[in-house]
């Protein structure tokens, strides 16, 4: 093989670029022309190795050096020159030496300076097409861009731009006006930082759990339909936005977010909301009304109205006018079956309150574990065997009248949470934690002396002086035996219209047999002996059979009278005395005449008894 370095060497000079001669075998340069040694540095010279030259890039360059061998000729960018402490970018142009096939020659085109020459070739032909064609081009590219921003702030939805480092690129006036911010404010900057760093409820955003970011860091595209943006004023709004990574000749560059306010959106959803559960809450509630008031009306009563003339029944009917007016709390006493929930009915259906219900507990009839949810009210779930929201009867008495029947027999840890509902005027279902406003006026009845159930610890004090405001006594049937006849006639028209018969005549003699009957049980007693007798008495008179009761009370001695009943035996008689006299105690005439005792005496009286002259002004007439 010839190896002629004056051949090489005026092979080399005769091309204008870098070019060297490569023994293969040896790793030894063989020559290289005066373009080569200033572009490789002073190391360069024949004899030396080109390996020197390659660096990291050997293997690469071995492989070059294969397809060179393989095609003949062959071109790389992807082998660099190591000059100095830097890598020059070249293209690396190879060809096998005809007369010497184990000789290369390599042809290096530094590629820095090949785009210069482009550049210059490029200035150059836009100074040849003069300053009318720059021009036409500098006003394409300054419509084009008019052009988008036209699009861009014409558009409704807020959008904005950023780039592969978070960075705001672009906002469009949508935008502005949403957020308060302008270009100036958020051009260059984290746009994340400055409105979507906090949720709603004031918890940190951090940047890597954002949609936005995945979107220009992973290539994701994400829709969401509620989220937050911060107005530059510190104030909220609630948005729905799509982000979509933006590509610069496939490579990611960055991120656009269309958005749109949604704030009243969901304002008026949650409005709508509110306004369902307050409808289904009024639904549950009419449902539990419709349902107290079915019962209700399915009750039998024995009257439908106080019936009598008696002294006591007409001081019950002034009280009754006194305290209806008001929302004051009333106490009613008295034995059983002396008409205490017809008291109760009577003063809310004279109140201002009778267009709602009277919602009525008899606080003897729940078992214990029960009261709570039968007063409060249940959410689902809010014990074993709470299958669905239910109002408690505080609940469905709200506008109306809660009347608490035999208020004794509430269990004493229910007392303290009634009482606390009553005086905070707000009541919490078992289970729940949102309070409910509550507006009752409580009515309650018992049956025992309610001071004795108080000294016991049955009835906690502070709840008995919280219903305590108003009392009413009921007397019972044997105290107002000028009541029975007008009574028994009531219930007997009662009794026979439901059995659609005519009403039998009731006979003196049976009118004094009743008279004479002591009545343990009341008039609901008297209301049950009438409807018997009405069942048995198939003639046109009435026969009454007062059974065993009758038989004890003719054999049983006379009753011992109390200090009680004697005390409301004088009461009664200075009401009447009052009631004659007109009021006028002294002088001829007077109650303290007409009872034949000084008027210093009767004063005192009235005084030890508190009679106050509501009570017999109330029995006039």
């Amino acid at each position: 093989m010839a190896d002629d370095p004056a051949l090489f060497d005026s092979l080399c000079a005769a091309i204008p670029e870098a070019g060297v001669v490569i023994d293969m075998r040896a790793d030894a340069i063989r020559a290289l022309n005066p373009a080569a040694r200033a572009l490789l540095g002073p190391r360069a010279r024949v004899g030396a190795r080109f390996s020197d030259w390659l660096g990291a890039g050997l293997a690469q360059f071995i492989v070059f050096m294969e397809e060179v061998d393989h095609r003949g000729e062959a071109w790389t960018r992807d082998v660099g020159l190591v000059v100095g402490d830097a890598v020059l970018a070249c293209e690396l142009r190879a060809r096998p030496m005809p007369a010497a096939p184990d000789h290369i020659f390599l042809m290096i085109l530094d590629l820095a300076a090949l785009d210069r020459r482009a550049q210059q070739v490029d200035t150059a032909r836009l100074h040849r097409a003069g300053l009318l064609e720059w021009k036409r081009a500098r006003d394409f590219f300054a419509e084009l861009e008019h052009q988008n921003q036209l699009i861009l702030n014409a558009a409704g939805e807020g959008i904005y731009g950023v780039n592969a480092e978070g960075n705001t690129t672009f906002v469009n006036r949508a935008a502005q006006e949403m957020l308060g911010w302008t270009t100036e404010d958020l051009a260059g900057k984290p746009i994340h930082d400055m409105i979507h760093h906090h949720h709603l409820n004031g918890e940190v955003y951090h940047s890597h759990d954002c949609p936005i970011y995945r979107s220009f860091r992973f290539e994701q595209v994400n829709r969401i339909e509620d989220e937050v943006f911060w107005r530059k004023d510190g104030r909220p709004i609630r948005v729905e936005y799509v982000s979509t990574p933006i590509y610069d000749q496939q490579v990611l560059a960055g991120a656009v977010v269309i958005f749109r306010d949604i704030t009243e959106r969901k304002e008026n959803e949650l409005r709508l909301q509110t306004a369902l559960a307050e409808i289904a809450s009024l639904r549950d509630r009419l449902e539990q009304e419709n349902a107290y008031l079915q019962e209700a009306i399915t009750t039998e009563r024995a009257h439908h109205d106080i019936i009598g003339t008696s002294p006591s029944v007409r001081q019950l009917l002034t009280r009754i006018e006194q305290v209806a007016a008001t929302d004051a709390t009333v106490l009613i006493t008295g034995e059983a079956g002396t008409g205490k929930a017809l008291v109760a009915h009577a003063i809310h259906n004279a109140s201002p309150r009778r267009r709602r219900p009277l919602i009525h507990v008899r606080c003897g009839a729940v078992a214990p574990g029960a009261m709570e949810a039968e007063l409060f009210g249940q959410i689902r779930g809010a014990y074993q065997g709470a299958l669905r929201d239910k109002p408690g009867k505080l609940e469905l008495a709200h506008g109306g009248t809660l009347f608490l029947d035999d208020v004794e027999e509430l269990p004493v840890e229910a007392q303290g949470q009634l009482l606390r509902a009553l005086q905070e005027r707000e009541v919490t279902r078992l289970g729940d934690t949102r309070p409910r406003s509550l507006d009752v006026r409580v009515i309650a009845a018992s049956t025992r002396p309610i001071e004795k159930e108080v000294a016991s610890g049955r009835l906690r004090e502070d709840l008995y002086l919280w219903l305590n405001v108003f009392p009413i006594l009921c007397h019972p049937l044997r105290e107002k035996v000028e009541d029975i006849p007008a009574l028994a006639a009531h219930l007997l028209r009662l009794a026979s219209k439901r059995m659609n018969r005519t009403p039998p005549v009731i006979t003196q003699h049976v009118m004094q047999r009743l008279i004479d009957y002591p009545w343990p049980g009341n008039v609901r007693e008297l209301r049950n002996v009438i409807e018997r007798a009405a069942i048995v008495s198939q003639g046109s008179k009435l026969i009454v059979d007062l059974g065993e009761g009758q038989r004890r009370a003719e054999s049983a001695p006379a009753r011992i009278k109390t200090e009680a009943d004697l005390d409301a035996e004088i009461r009664r008689a200075l009401l009447e005395c009052l009631v004659a006299a007109g009021g006028r105690v002294s002088g001829a005439g007077g109650a303290a005449e007409l009872m034949g005792i000084p008027a210093t005496t009767f004063y005192s009286r009235i005084k030890k008894y508190a009679i106050a002259p509501q009570e017999w002004q109330g029995l006039e007439g």
